[in-house]
């Protein structure tokens, strides 16, 4: 069937808390994007840069339809940890992310 432009999707929170419902097209897209800029290597990237990196790596239209970049990423991010593609490298501070092989 169609899609409505509409759609929301469930994020979900590493630790069970309410999480948000997003735009579909705005997950979609800010997963796709994370999943490129965050490494599957050991060292991990740093959480600190990255919605900078986000902003880098999207047109100003993708920018413009999503919003705020900064909450989005975070948003996204626990929802990428809570369903195990992404983890907090251990012991790293401040935090780093890496992609779960």
């Amino acid at each position: 069937g169609s899609v409505m432009a509409d759609e929301k999707f469930q994020l979900l929170h590493p630790e069970g808390k309410q999480a948000p419902r997003i735009d579909r097209e705005k997950y979609d897209l800010m997963r796709a994007t994370l999943l490129q800029l965050i490494p599957q290597d050991a060292e991990g990237v740093p959480l600190a840069p990255l919605s900078d990196r986000v902003i880098e790596a999207l047109t100003p239209e993708q920018i413009a339809s999503i919003g705020k970049i900064g909450w989005h990423t975070m948003a996204v991010k626990l929802d990428m940890e809570a369903r195990g593609e992404i983890e907090r490298v251990p012991g790293a501070t401040p935090q780093r992310l890496r992609r779960k092989s």
